[in-house]
């Protein structure tokens, strides 16, 4: 008979028994998860190549598997906008702090730290979250999350049990230090899963607003404070903000410990170092038997290493942290490719201002400015979305001319709160005079509807010709990706990042061009060159929109290796049936995904170099701009000049005709002719 302590023992030695068989579950689970991702994703490849040979038997069964599969499924973007602020002065944090004992706060902390989400925040960002957390109890058979409500709300278990379930089947059990309902945090959905309490319990919330607050205040705080160290330096001081925003996202936060060589004399010279936290010694020493002499002792907003930006082959001295260090560093070629920057900054200007020229001297427009919603007929209907209806249209007496007449339902608009965006997306069409990109020529009003009037793209959506074919060849991908470049380098040179890319945004004219749609999440960057709102499809937005960090015109780019590794391979590198899963990924990185054959080294190269963690790293962003994708290997041979006088053949000849349910009415009449809706001005102010 064993003693208490004994019994007590091997109670201990069983629970212990029993939490690593559940961790071993957990992680057998999400191993069969990515091997089910596999087989799916192997199983749509080899659909494709029962199609593309033509496997008798197999060609109806292949394209069905296509339409079915749930990466064929047209994507649509999620928008959260970050909470309001003065550009002025910082945004405070909406949650006050909420006490907690120690214990607690290792606990939601440890478990920040360890989930795949939010293990990728900073410290500070982390602290903060901790701090503001608030404590709630549930008693035993309680929903704390509800499948197919709305989320704002995120939860950290301290005491008890939750069970996870999906129409009624269990999923997993929830324990102590778990946290679930992440996805809150980024953007508003609706819940896939029903958490309820087995027991009494203990947890911790943090609300989306209070989480984005955080994480604006932080991010402007950190620009702020790069901003200013950058101006300590002489390298930096006389340089315009734009160029120091971009210096401050090549910048790389390295911490360092008591004695901890930064410098070692005689070691390559290849970094900038400004001190942002503690001190430094700068040490020489002049001869191998003598001691080191300390020169200098450096503190916050000091810099060394600055003759590595020169071309410094070795280090003449040593630098030692004096206690806990934090620097910020840069590297000499993301140095050289600022400067390149700064010294061909009226070059660029001037190419800028030239392709702007040539652009839109391309685009010849005869619209007449006094047109008005009677003057145009309908043909057909094209499709219908949830706050909207596409018509095709033409003037009265002349088929020839032919337009998209986009009608906005005014309520659903209102509803949503959408009506500063959706202005957003009037102002950016209006403006924009590329070829490559849809135009809009004029808007209209009335009492329940808002109509705008569209360049007519009849020769379909690209994303519909990539469902059909599978995948696209090189030859082609080059083709719609030129089109694509253009687009964007136009955007950028105004100022203006579009963050929806994707082939669903992609519609071909009758010639078979390629021209950029989806103005929905388009902005103009503000005063501080970032911008704040999470939008885009899940698969393609980029790290740093993730990580709320704020963000440029780069995630443009990162878009656009999204796109040719999706045209290439018939699917996008990030994709889970999740959405936290599918940004879990994208936050690992390009470097983690396999690529598949069809996808040719020169390719992958061009992808990874657009898909780069760091902005400032990516193609497109850099001293060149879109011209360093142009010169890209994997274009050897392309003629990017064809594309631009539109004298190349595209790749995919559409076959136009009007649609089947073919019809002529006029706008705004009723069955017997008479006048149902009173035009009103045009909403350039208000709805």
């Amino acid at each position: 008979m064993g003693t208490l302590r004994d019994l007590q023992f091997a109670l201990q030695l069983k629970i212990e028994e029993l939490r690593q068989r559940d961790t071993l579950i957990d992680e057998l689970e999400l191993e069969l998860d990515a091997k089910d991702d596999l087989i799916r994703r192997l199983q749509g490849e080899l659909d494709r190549m029962r199609v593309s040979l033509g496997t008798p038997g197999s060609s109806a069964a292949g394209c069905l598997a296509l339409r079915n599969s749930s990466q064929r499924i047209k994507r649509r973007a999620v928008v959260a906008e970050p909470p309001s602020w003065d550009e002025k002065q910082p945004p405070q944090p909406t949650a006050s702090s909420h006490s907690k004992s120690p214990e607690s706060q290792e606990l939601i902390r440890g478990t920040l730290m360890e989930n795949g989400f939010t293990k990728h925040l900073e410290r500070g960002q982390i602290l903060a979250i901790v701090d503001c957390m608030y404590a709630t109890t549930v008693s035993q058979g309680s929903c704390v999350i509800r499948e197919g409500e709305n989320a704002s709300l995120v939860y950290v278990i301290e005491e008890g049990k939750m069970e996870v379930t999906k129409s009624g089947h269990k999923l997993q059990m929830l324990e102590a230090g778990a946290l679930f309902g992440e996805l809150a945090l980024l953007h508003n959905h609706t819940r896939s899963t029903t958490v309820t309490a087995v027991m009494n319990c203990k947890l911790w919330v943090i609300d989306r607003l209070s989480f984005q607050s955080i994480m604006l205040k932080s991010g402007l705080l950190r620009i702020s404070q790069s901003l200013d160290l950058l101006r300590s330096a002489p390298f930096f001081r006389s340089l315009p903000e734009d160029a120091l925003i971009k210096a401050s996202d090549a910048l790389e936060e390295c911490h360092y410990g008591e004695g901890d060589y930064i410098i070692r004399h005689g070691s390559p010279g290849d970094s900038f170092f400004i001190v942002s936290q503690g001190q430094v010694k700068v040490t020489e020493r002049r001869s191998v038997s003598d001691e080191p002499t300390c020169l200098s002792t450096l503190s916050r907003g000091d810099w060394f290493g600055e003759r590595a930006l020169r071309g410094e082959e070795s280090r003449i001295v040593s630098v030692m942290a004096a206690g806990d260090v934090t620097c910020l560093v840069i590297e000499r070629d993301s140095f050289r490719k600022l400067m390149g920057n700064l010294e061909d900054d009226n070059k660029i200007g001037r190419d800028n201002k030239e392709s702007k020229a040539r652009c839109e001297e391309k685009e010849e427009v005869s619209f007449p400015p006094d047109t008005c919603l009677g003057d145009l007929q309908v043909i057909c209907c094209l499709g219908e979305g949830q706050f909207s209806t596409v018509e095709l249209v033409h003037f009265k007496g002349d088929l020839r001319r032919q337009y998209t007449l986009k009608i906005i339902r005014k309520h659903a608009v209102l509803s949503s709160g959408q009506q500063g965006r959706l202005q957003t997306e009037r102002r950016i069409m209006l403006e924009a005079n590329c070829p490559f990109i849809v135009r809009l020529h004029k808007t209209f009003r009335d009492a329940d509807c808002l109509y705008m009037l569209l360049e007519a793209c009849l020769g379909g959506e690209l994303w519909t010709l990539l469902r059909e074919r599978g995948t696209f060849d090189d030859a082609t991908t080059h083709f719609y990706t030129a089109c694509v470049a253009e687009a964007l380098s136009y955007l950028h040179s105004r100022g203006i990042v579009h963050r929806d890319l994707r082939p669903e945004n992609i519609h071909l004219d009758q010639y078979g061009y390629a021209k950029l749609v989806g103005f929905g999440c388009a902005q103009k960057i503000g005063s501080r060159r970032k911008c704040w709102t999470f939008c885009g499809s899940t698969g393609y937005v980029a790290p740093e929109m993730i990580l709320c960090k704020g963000h440029t015109t780069s995630v443009d780019y990162w878009a656009l290796g999204v796109f040719i590794y999706e045209m290439l391979s018939g699917s996008p590198p990030f994709s889970a049936s999740d959405p936290m899963k599918t940004y879990t990924a994208i936050l690992q990185g390009i470097d983690a995904v396999e690529f598949p054959k069809p996808i040719s080294k020169a390719a992958a190269n061009l992808i990874k170099r657009l898909c780069r963690n760091n902005p400032s790293e990516r193609l497109g962003t850099q001293r060149n701009g879109v011209k360093d994708i142009q010169r890209h290997k994997w274009f050897d041979g392309f003629d990017w000049e064809a594309v631009r006088k539109r004298t190349i053949t595209p790749p995919i000849l559409p076959c136009v005709h009007h649609p089947p349910e073919y019809r002529e009415s006029s706008l705004h009449h009723d069955d017997n002719g008479n006048s149902s809706h009173t035009e009103l001005p045009d909403w350039d102010k208000d709805f």
